[in-house]
């Protein structure tokens, strides 16, 4: 599977998740635990990252998120 990548729209650290805008136009929705790495796991907006998507309950959903 390709990875996609995005810019983080914004992520809540207290509730642990947020949205990414990919770049194929879409929100994708992003929970902590799929974040990669080890440590507190968080995102700050605007931030560059790469993601596998998955369905979800509610429409897209990211996983093993990284930076760029």
């Amino acid at each position: 599977m390709a990875r996609s990548t995005g810019t983080v729209k914004w992520f809540n650290e207290s509730k642990g998740f947020g949205f990414i805008a990919s770049e194929a136009g879409q929100d994708v929705f992003v929970h902590y635990s799929a974040i990669s790495g080890s440590g507190f796991k968080t995102l700050a907006e605007g931030q560059r990252v790469e993601f596998d998507v998955k369905p979800g309950q509610k429409g897209p959903q990211a996983e093993n998120v990284t930076g760029l």
